[in-house]
């Protein structure tokens, strides 16, 4: 369908599925899929065979099909064109098919999020990920990065938390890796600019809108990067993206229903605000109950946001809410050089980066206070023992960025086969 543009006024013959249909005594409207896009396929029972008109009345929700006809302009339809359909051949014939075009409840989709991911809908919001994917690899190839892959089993944890999947690796422990940054850190020190982009796991017992057991990261590492070379990367990389689904997703925004204003003045710079005047601005707001070195919550994150119009960077937390890696602010020792990009319109976080450590003292000093095993922090300390330089990254949760992107309320549209805390099926 995608490609129906180079064949106006021409005969074409497509593969497709009956996404659904409506027939009058004279005409049949088929509603066509390829997996590229939807096509509305016209046959006129004046202009056919009587067996073609039949099998176009009778055909079902879902069966294959090869359909040829004619490529039509069509100022009406949203995709462009229309097919005038000479012939509809069967391939398979789908009965009782499970998801019909009324209203169904949402575990009953989940259940079904096999076919589920057959919808207008949620074609849509996959072709809106497949984007911000395609342009991610196009902003770090053009800047410089290398992509490199981390390992998806580990001997310890990133962030030295205990929400991680355990496993047995022969006769040691090991874990599903919640992040790739320590080992793109070493990357960095041999090839200067890094990303990755890759599966993690957080054995994080949440069911808000914004939480996935299994999501996938976008995380970039550089060398003689200081932290504000490190915002104007994030900001920079977020633009770029944004622009690239404007420009090449129109028609799958507009499936959405998605406000494209909102989204139209995403470009750098992003504000930015310290954590000790978000908790000024949030005791104005009424959030009295928060106090100096508690972490925000959603409802904190989106009355910061909704005084903005783009992303905005949080900077300064203190040192005792993030993880041991992060290089302190040169003039408070109660906070680090980090900072969290806080999403419009609801959200929540979608990058939290920082500079790193880049003292080998100092990041010993880290792991002791962090009660973590300096034998398996070894070679992550060995870092900055052999020409360590000032360095940073980020990481972005791609299925947040797409909620955002996108405009849908809960992450589990975001990827095909969500993994939820009450779900691993299908």
């Amino acid at each position: 369908m995608a490609e129906l543009s180079k064949y106006v006024d021409q005969e074409v013959k497509v593969g497709a599925w009956i996404a659904n249909k409506r027939s009058s005594g004279k005409i049949a409207f088929l509603q066509l899929r390829d997996g590229s896009g939807f096509v509305q396929g016209v046959v006129v029972k004046s202009d056919v065979p009587e067996e073609v008109f039949q099998t176009a009345k009778s055909v079902t929700q879902e069966s294959s099909v090869y359909v040829t006809g004619t490529v039509q302009v069509d100022e009406r339809s949203p995709f462009g064109y229309e097919l005038l359909v000479k012939n509809v051949e069967l391939i398979h014939a789908s009965t009782d098919y499970p998801i019909t075009p009324k209203e169904h409840g949402t575990e009953f989709l989940m259940d079904n999020r096999h076919l589920w991911l057959r919808s207008k809908r949620q074609h849509a919001v996959m072709k809106v990920r497949n984007e911000i994917i395609r342009a991610t690899y196009e902003f770090f190839n053009e800047n410089g990065f290398v992509k490199v892959d981390p390992p998806i089993l580990t001997g310890s944890a990133p962030e030295g938390t205990t929400e991680l999947f355990a496993t047995k690796y022969f006769d040691e422990d090991a874990y599903l890796s919640q992040s790739g940054q320590l080992y793109m850190e070493a990357a960095a020190m041999a090839l200067g600019k890094v990303f990755s982009f890759g599966p993690t796991f957080r054995a994080e017992k949440s069911k808000t809108r914004r939480h996935l057991i299994e999501f996938w990261m976008i995380e970039p590492e550089m060398a003689f990067v200081e932290f504000e070379e490190n915002l104007e990367v994030q900001e920079q990389y977020v633009s770029y993206v944004v622009q690239s689904v404007l420009k090449n997703c129109s028609l799958e925004l507009k499936t959405l229903g998605r406000d494209v204003t909102k989204l139209e003045h995403i470009k750098a710079p992003f504000p930015r605000i310290t954590y000790d005047d978000a908790i000024t601005f949030l005791h104005e707001k009424g959030f009295n109950d928060i106090v100096w070195g508690d972490d925000f919550g959603a409802p904190h994150e989106t009355a910061i946001a909704e005084s903005y119009d783009k992303p905005v960077f949080i900077t300064q937390y203190p040192t005792s809410l993030k993880p041991f890696y992060m290089q302190p602010h040169p003039e408070r020792e109660d906070v680090v050089l980090c900072a969290d990009l806080i999403a419009p319109e609801g959200y929540g976080e979608i990058i939290g980066g920082s500079e790193r450590i880049h003292d080998m003292d100092l990041l010993g000093k880290r792991v002791e206070e962090h009660n973590l095993d300096p034998e398996t922090y070894k070679w992550y300390l060995e870092l900055r023992q052999y020409g360590s330089v000032p360095h940073s990254g980020f990481g972005l949760g791609l299925e947040r960025t797409v909620a955002w992107i996108s405009g849908v309320e809960h992450v589990r549209e975001t990827i095909p086969f969500p993994r939820l805390l009450n779900r691993l099926y299908p």
